[in-house]
């Protein structure tokens, strides 16, 4: 089972970046399917970025509101996530998650909450206008 921390979270301002990090603990960390979500306040938990496994050509994906703005990328040999986030708007303040899935699926499936069986703690990002 992996466990997962996200750091790199702050107050920022608009325009500004920020680069969350997640380790993971895991031997076989490079076939993980990995996502990142967030969730504002009274929000429910919605998808951000995600990328494949080594097995999957570490492919990757982003929500339409993302999508331009933020990279995700990993390490394998660190066992590392990164998020990348620039330039940031304050709809981006939310507490931002690390998942991770040991399956693969259909079209679409990494951005479902559902299909990540492990989660990190989260880590708080603040954009101010």
């Amino acid at each position: 089972q992996v466990q997962l921390v996200e750091s790199g979270g702050g107050l920022v301002q608009a325009g500004g970046s920020l680069r969350l990090s997640c380790t993971a603990s895991a031997r076989t960390f490079s076939t993980y399917f990995m996502g990142w979500f967030r969730q504002a306040p009274g929000k429910e938990r919605e998808f951000v970025a995600a990328i494949s496994g080594r097995w999957s050509g570490g492919n990757t994906y982003y929500a339409d509101s993302v999508k331009g703005r933020f990279t995700i990328s990993r390490d394998n040999a660190k066992n590392m996530v990164y998020l990348q986030m620039n330039p940031l708007k304050p709809e981006d303040t939310a507490v931002y998650y690390c998942a991770a899935s040991p399956a693969n699926g259909g079209s679409g499936w990494w951005t479902l909450v559902e299909n990540y069986n492990t989660w990190g703690q989260g880590t708080q990002v603040t954009v101010s206008s």
